[in-house]
């Protein structure tokens, strides 16, 4: 995040005024108006401290105890005592520290901005002379007719008048082909129609329909998420009342207020106020290293004491689009040769299955033919000429109707769909396509569990059977389907072992990313929905980035830890040397800035740490079964 002097400024001024107050009083002791430097330090500290005291007291009238008090307290001793410099320094610490845990914690204020600017604002109405007139979505009511332009998002929930249409609803419903829809079909807001324009007729207003609904659970997990106490908290009241003992008690008995100022000076809690946020930004840094973007320290706290994943099926566990994973030839066509076919007439079709075919025909080598005179018949298929023959791809009823003829189904396995082919009014064989399980799925479900993740849960909008087949072969434990995003919403929230983390993408999983505890979005393809509401984006189309976050969020945290307990061991050394009055208190502020120095320094190891799970996720030569229960289509 790159900040401008002018944001820098107003996010962060009392860093800025504090050095600027430094700055000024150093000039000034070398004027004659040196006098007046003491007011000017002592003045500005005690303002920060009642900034930092008001912060106090609203925290404590909700309940939370902060580590504040024990930095107030020592800088309104050591401006009672004379020691400004040193009330200074605290001062810089403190604030400094705040900045840095904004800077770990901040995320941009974008909040559901991107899922609302993709919500249609507008539709097409048909007037009664069937002219159309573009609307605000909130005028269009039931019963009024629209048109749906090419590649439009559908504005209301509607029936399809028109006698077929296709339609990309993945992000909806997470289904990864286009659904072919005839008339008298129910169509979703938010989905994106196909090649050629539909009429539509509303069944709902837009604030009732599906895509608005999607934005209201968003905006409600959301709001609901409790707020996750600072790490460095937990150790506050223990610390703070330690070091009032120790000051207190040096001032009984040596008599002298100096002494609890020189303690509690030395006691200011950098390893809790800076060294735990700098431990954070590091692992969000190691994290980042791997396309692993985390949005909020507290993510990497919870991480840590995380006990159940939740994945979605659909574009998260498998591709989440369709792949040629067969090519049955039959009578002399061999396979290549049909594929060639194939691909040559589908060259210029915008259907998601013709991109499959040439995406296969692209991966082995095989050049197209010319294809003339083709002609696409929408949700059924292409007939094209091809080198002097004429090929036609589609369903296998518009295959029959172009041959004369019967033709054979070809056996199919759960979750496979085919496309057939004739060649000069023969048929010339299949193509078999599925939505494939990532190769690295299994392997990264079983480095969360090496990383004591006890309960694996998948949840899916495909029906049992599909459901099973993908969650068995990866080794869940929890098999959901025919989930909803309101369903999936309820199934994290009634899970008992938590923390939840949940993974997808989508904009049907932007309710259930933003009700976990936290929500991992796989955005490399520009998912913003789920981005949005999501505590982590993997920016690389790898699910093996799930298990590198787990790992960053644990290590991070044991490191921060670690340089909490190393920061507060050498501070209350020192507060035991300042007890014994063998300790100034401006030596001992910058004796408290060499202990903050090696709790940073030990904090700044978490931008290393084991091997990512990135490299070492995928399973060599894992061979993971095809599935998919793809929607009626070509």
């Amino acid at each position: 995040m790159k900040l401008r002097p002018v944001l820098l400024l107003r996010r962060y001024p009392y860093v800025i005024a504090t050095l600027l107050v430094a700055a000024t009083a150093g000039v000034i002791l070398l004027t004659p108006a040196a006098p007046f430097s003491p007011w000017l330090l002592g003045g500005f500290a005690i303002v920060v401290a009642a900034r930092s005291a008001w912060r106090m007291v609203r925290e404590l009238r909700s309940g939370t105890f902060g580590v504040d008090i024990l930095a107030v307290t020592a800088i309104c001793a050591a401006v009672a005592v004379g020691e400004y410099w040193a009330a200074l320094v605290i001062v810089l610490m403190l604030t400094g520290g705040e900045a840095l845990e904004d800077y770990a914690a901040h995320r941009a204020e974008r909040d559901l901005r991107a899922l609302l600017s993709r919500a249609p604002q507008t539709g097409h109405r048909y007037a009664d002379d069937d002219t159309t007139v573009e609307v605000p979505i909130n005028e269009i009511a039931p019963g009024d007719r629209i048109m749906v332009r090419p590649g439009e998002i559908v504005p209301v929930d509607g029936t399809l008048v028109s006698a077929e249409g296709s339609f990309d609803e993945s992000s909806i419903t997470g289904e990864s082909l286009l659904v072919d829809k005839v008339a008298g079909d129910e169509v979703l807001s938010g989905g994106v129609n196909g090649a050629a324009a539909v009429m539509v007729q509303a069944t709902r207003a837009a604030k009732d329909s599906q895509y608005q609904q999607i934005v209201t659970l968003v905006e409600a997990a959301t709001a609901s998420k409790s707020p996750i106490v600072r790490l460095a908290d937990r150790y506050a009241i223990p610390f703070t009342l330690l070091a009032l003992a120790i000051a207190g008690t040096a001032w009984a008995v040596s008599g002298d207020a100096v002494r609890f100022a020189e303690v509690l000076v030395v006691a200011t809690p950098c390893p809790l106020i800076i060294a735990a946020p700098v431990a954070f930004m590091a692992g969000m840094s190691r994290a980042a290293r791997d396309g692993v973007i985390v949005k909020s320290s507290a993510t990497l706290e919870t991480f840590r004491r995380a006990k159940t994943f939740a994945f979605d099926k659909t574009g998260t566990l498998t591709q989440g689009e369709p792949s040629l994973v067969e090519v049955r030839p039959e009578g002399e066509t061999d396979a290549d040769e049909l594929l060639r076919f194939a691909a040559s007439a589908e060259q210029f079709s915008a259907h998601v299955l013709a991109a499959a075919v040439l995406r296969a025909a692209r991966a082995k080598g095989i050049e197209l033919w010319g294809s003339h005179q083709v002609e696409e018949s929408t949700a059924h298929g292409v007939t094209a000429m091809i080198d002097g023959r004429t090929v036609v791809v589609g369903k296998r009823s518009f295959i029959a109707a172009a041959c004369n003829t019967e033709v054979a189904a070809t056996p199919l396995e759960t979750g496979e769909m085919a496309v057939y082919v004739a060649v000069d009014g023969v048929p010339a064989g299949a193509l078999v396509f599925a939505d494939q399980v990532r190769q690295n799925a299994r392997s990264t479900i079983a480095s969360i569990r090496s990383q004591g993740i006890g309960t694996v849960v998948m949840l899916t909008g495909d029906d049992r059977a599909t459901a099973e087949h993908v969650g068995t072969a990866l080794g869940v434990d929890d098999i959901r389907s025919n989930c909803l995003p309101a369903d999936k919403v309820t199934a994290v929230a009634t899970l008992t072992e938590r923390p939840v983390v949940m993974v997808g993408d989508g904009v049907n999983d932007a309710p259930v990313l933003a009700a976990a505890d936290i929500g991992i979005a796989m955005g490399a393809r520009g998912a913003t929905a789920a981005s949005e509401s999501a505590d982590v984006v993997l920016l690389r189309d790898d699910i093996s980035g799930v298990a590198a976050a787990l790992l960053v969020g644990r290590e991070t945290v044991r490191v921060a830890l670690q340089s909490i307990w190393v920061g507060m061991s050498l501070s209350i050394g020192l507060m035991c040397v300042a007890a014994a009055g063998l300790l100034p208190a401006i030596v001992g502020a910058w004796l408290q800035e060499a202990v903050d120095v090696i709790s940073i320094l030990w904090a700044l190891r978490a931008t290393r740490g084991s091997e990512s799970p990135v490299a070492a996720a995928t399973d060599e030569g894992e061979q993971m079964p095809d599935e998919k229960q793809l929607p009626r289509g070509r």
